[in-house]
C-alpha cells in the first residue's frame, strides 16, 4: 500500500517540478520498491530478488530437483542464466535469470506456451525457499 501511495504521490507531483529530475525520482522509487515484488504479465512471472546471480542459479536448480521437474537444458555466464525443465505433463518450464547488480537478480518464469500463473508461483516460492 505504501509503494502505491508513494508512486501516486510522486506522479501527482510531476507537473509541479521540472520534468527531467522528477522522472529520475519516480524511476528510482519504483526500482527500489521492485526488489522482492513480482508481477504476472503475458504468461510470465517476473521480478527481482536481492540475491546474486550465482545464488539464484543454484536455488533454481535445487527447486527443479525438489519439484521433480527434470532439467533438459541449462546455460549460464557472468551476466545471465537460462534453465529449461519439463513437467510430468510435458509442459516446458523456462527460468531466465539476469544479473542486475552484484546483489540483485531478475527472475522470469514461464510455464507452458501461454503461461500458468499458479505453477509459476509454486516454482517461484520453491526457488525463494533456497535463498
Amino acid at each position: 500500500m505504501k509503494v502505491k501511495w508513494l508512486t501516486m504521490t510522486l506522479a501527482a507531483a510531476l507537473p509541479l517540478v521540472g520534468g527531467g529530475c522528477a522522472a529520475v525520482v519516480v524511476g528510482g522509487a519504483v526500482a527500489a520498491a521492485g526488489v522482492g515484488t513480482y508481477a504476472y504479465v503475458n504468461g510470465e512471472m517476473k521480478g527481482t530478488e536481492a540475491v546474486s546471480l550465482d545464488r539464484a542459479w543454484t536455488a533454481s536448480q535445487s527447486a527443479m530437483k525438489d519439484l521433480e521437474f527434470p532439467i533438459t537444458n541449462k546455460a549460464k555466464d557472468a551476466l545471465q542464466a537460462e534453465l529449461t525443465a519439463r513437467t510430468s505433463a510435458d509442459k516446458r518450464i523456462l527460468i531466465k535469470l539476469k544479473k542486475m547488480s552484484d546483489g540483485a537478480t531478475e527472475i522470469r518464469i514461464r510455464v507452458g506456451t501461454f503461461g500458468d500463473e499458479s505453477a509459476s508461483q509454486l516454482i517461484l516460492d520453491k526457488i525463494k525457499s533456497h535463498f
